[in-house]
């Protein structure tokens, strides 16, 4: 049973899909803005030990983010979390799904985000997308900015197959915590 009235779900625009999955994730429409995450991505450039070998960096593509369009990377999501006093833990792909403790209380576990690999236009453009996942009042939720309304999970099992599948068709997976793990 889809309960998607009382569920938070953010759309696709453009490349801001990490923004989307964080917002959906926190279930609030703005728990992070555009700005929220470029001031983040900026200050990940100024603690950058390497940044002096950097000469040149153009005005649109910066080294962690595109500052039109988004498309934020991984350095740029566990930071933003961290300031949220939150923990991300990459799931080793080695490992299946079953592996995850997905029953644990949402005191402790947050939900998962899911950095999967998408190919459009025929194949002439490859990226990666970020999902986040959720469970809300007992319920795992698909809450990807691409999907019209968020997907409700029969049980814990389906997720676990869900997993399965996007890791092997080369996803990432990180589970975020309320607290150090």
């Amino acid at each position: 049973m889809e309960k998607s009235s009382q569920i938070y779900h953010e759309k696709q625009k453009l490349q801001f899909c990490l923004l989307h999955a964080l917002n959906n994730l926190f279930q609030e429409k703005d728990a992070f803005t555009r700005a929220d995450l470029n001031t983040v991505a900026e200050k990940l450039v100024l603690v950058d030990p390497n940044r002096e070998n950097q000469k040149w960096v153009p005005f649109i593509f910066k080294q962690h983010h595109n500052s039109i369009t988004g498309n934020y990377d991984i350095n740029v999501l566990i930071s933003a979390l961290e300031q949220k006093g939150k923990s991300v833990v990459w799931h080793d792909r080695r490992k299946s799904a079953s592996s995850i403790d997905l029953n644990k209380s949402e005191d402790v576990l947050m939900g998962i985000i899911l950095n999967i690999p998408v190919i459009r236009f025929r194949g002439l453009w490859k990226s990666r997308h970020w999902v986040a996942l959720k469970r809300i009042q007992g319920i795992w939720y698909n809450l990807d900015s691409d999907l019209h309304t968020p997907h409700s999970f029969r049980d814990t099992e389906e997720v676990k197959e869900f997993l399965d599948f996007v890791i092997g068709c080369g996803a990432e997976v990180l589970l975020v915590s309320h607290e150090k793990e």
